[in-house]
């Protein structure tokens, strides 16, 4: 399928579902378990609901189709990323989960539960700091990697910054995801920093989170 046919959008309302999947297999990347997959400790299609009710809650958040762009092949959503302020994003992403689980009847101790399994990354978090634009959440459907669906959207995420005033992107990933990281690399992007921590290796099978950079 020729990508000439390829098309850059905003992710709409409608596209939650397509939008959902992509957060999980962002999170996941090379390994079988993300963040939402541990935090919530369900199966997937609980998992999908729940991420879908993120992405279309009042509370904005780096889930929030808002903050997407998707790439589509002939009309139909085959990449997406997110693309936003660094600043506030963790707070938001918080306050996104628990209004989603109020939705879903979760009490309160349900909530607390959900943030503190999800707390396992608290060691080896690196995120872009104030002032940056960051990219995150980036997955393209496997029939369509190689196809530079995200080559195209990074580069639109990076104009979109530089239009908003911002002067430098980051992004992260998982260490010893090295499909990424070459992706990344080739958008222009360089090592900044990297966290590790022995319980997130137990518990993902990756050491930690590499953070890359550029400017805009």
């Amino acid at each position: 399928m020729a990508v000439s046919s390829m098309t850059i959008r905003p992710a709409r309302a409608d596209d939650a579902p397509f939008i959902a999947r992509s957060i999980l297999s962002a999170q996941r990347g090379p390994r079988p378990r993300g963040w939402f997959d541990i935090a919530l400790g369900w199966d997937e299609p609980r998992c999908l609901a729940f991420v879908e009710k993120i992405a279309t809650a009042q509370a904005l958040s780096w889930w929030h189709v808002s903050t997407f762009l998707v790439a589509e092949i002939d009309g139909a959503p085959a990449a997406s990323l997110c693309a936003l302020p660094a600043s506030g994003t963790r707070g938001a992403a918080g306050n996104a989960i628990a209004e989603a689980a109020k939705d879903a009847g979760l009490g309160a101790a349900d909530i607390a539960a959900i943030f503190q399994r999800g707390n396992y990354s608290a060691n080896c978090w690196v995120q872009g700091g104030e002032g940056e634009w960051l990219i995150e959440h980036v997955a393209s459907l496997p029939a369509y990697r190689g196809r530079g669906l995200v080559q195209a959207l990074l580069a639109q995420a990076l104009a979109d910054g530089g239009r908003a005033g911002f002067r430098r992107a980051s992004i992260s990933f998982l260490i010893g995801n090295e499909p990424a990281e070459r992706c990344y690399a080739k958008a222009g992007f360089v090592f900044a920093e990297e966290k590790r921590d022995g319980a997130f290796e137990a518990l993902i099978g990756a050491p930690g989170f590499r953070r890359f950079v550029r400017a805009i």
